[in-house]
């Protein structure tokens, strides 16, 4: 049976709530995801790598580490720290593991994944390997791009805690399986579209980290809202050349997948990204302000990434440069950012 035949049916076994789903995580995002599939009546499957986490979750209905606030359904929950266990007994996989950490996890997977679903809530590029997600299950694992997907957009999960109004945009070149997947999260605050640039929209929620970083080093650099605000200008026309460069297709970069989840992450108190960057520029080393954060900075490694990743282009990244001089070679914040002023407008 050719592709283009079976894809249909994903879509309608989803929304007959025929195919089995699991999130592999135990962070803030895969606890959001948990609480909002759980809510809309889903039985999942659950991988978290300790047991003691485990141990609480199942005894006191709430994650002890993280989104603490929100009581989870248990029942509708099946947990394991074996992740061979969970990946088996799923159709639908929802990837909410740091980038950092995804693919030694990955390597624990001993069962054939290859005709699973796979979708991505990870906001980063695997180190390992330089790809992002998508990518990275497509050419290490041959699962075919119909059956891959992203789920993106302005949406913390700290909020989705408080379900505060919310949106995702889920990206697949399947869009009769992207809407399965939307009415699977659609919830009283959680509002859902679709799209077709499965790259593209991951590439923006790798990048935006990166500017979320450099916001926060400006802001602790002294710089006000005016600055910040050219600064988040030329993050977007930045974006916009750098995903134009390594995967064209028409899109509109103002969408809330590519501007909406930039300026969330650059300006939201609950910006782990931006956070780090504020200790940066306050003068923390990296592993000093990594430690004392105590959660993953997922720009600290985009930035890495995505200069390595345009050194097969021409595109012109100023911002990203300058993170990557602070981050990676260890210069000076204010002199690269009196440098980098010059350079924007």
């Amino acid at each position: 049976m050719n592709r283009s035949s079976r894809r249909p049916a994903f879509a309608h076994l989803l929304l007959k709530n025929k195919l089995k789903i699991a999130v592999l995580g135990g962070g803030s995002w895969a606890t959001a995801l948990i609480k909002i599939l759980t809510e809309n009546k889903r039985k999942v499957g659950w991988y978290i790598r300790k047991d003691i986490n485990i141990d609480f979750i199942r005894t006191n209905h709430h994650n002890p580490n993280y989104l603490s606030s929100i009581n989870l359904r248990t029942s509708r929950l099946n947990i394991s720290s074996d992740i061979n266990e969970i990946v088996a007994a799923a159709d639908v996989l929802f990837i909410a593991i740091p980038s950092a950490f995804i693919a030694s996890e990955l390597n624990k997977i001993q069962v054939p994944i290859d005709q699973k679903i796979i979708f991505s809530a990870v906001k980063g590029v695997v180190p390992e390997s330089m790809l992002i997600v998508g990518q990275h299950f497509h050419e290490k694992y041959d699962i075919p791009y119909e059956k891959i997907g992203v789920i993106t957009g302005p949406c913390h999960a700290e909020e989705v805690a408080m379900e505060r109004l919310s949106f995702l945009t889920v990206a697949c070149i399947d869009i009769s399986l992207a809407k399965a997947i939307t009415s699977m999260l659609k919830t009283k605050y959680i509002r859902t579209k679709t799209s077709n640039d499965i790259i593209g929209t991951e590439y923006a929620s790798m990048l935006k980290n990166i500017y979320a970083i450099a916001a926060g080093i400006a802001h602790s650099l002294g710089y006000g809202d005016n600055f910040q605000s050219v600064l988040m200008s030329n993050a977007i026309r930045e974006m916009k050349r750098f995903i134009k460069d390594v995967y064209k297709l028409k899109r509109n970069i103002n969408n809330s997948a590519y501007l909406g989840d930039l300026l969330v992450t650059g300006y939201s108190i609950f910006s782990r990204n931006r956070t780090f960057g504020s200790m940066i520029g306050k003068g923390y080393s990296v592993k000093a302000a990594q430690m004392e954060m105590q959660m993953v900075a997922e720009g600290y490694y985009a930035t890495k990434s995505a200069k390595m990743i345009n050194q097969s282009y021409p595109t012109r990244i100023p911002i990203i440069d300058a993170v990557f001089s602070i981050l990676y070679e260890g210069k000076n914040a204010q002199k690269i950012f009196k440098k980098l002023e010059k350079k924007l407008d």
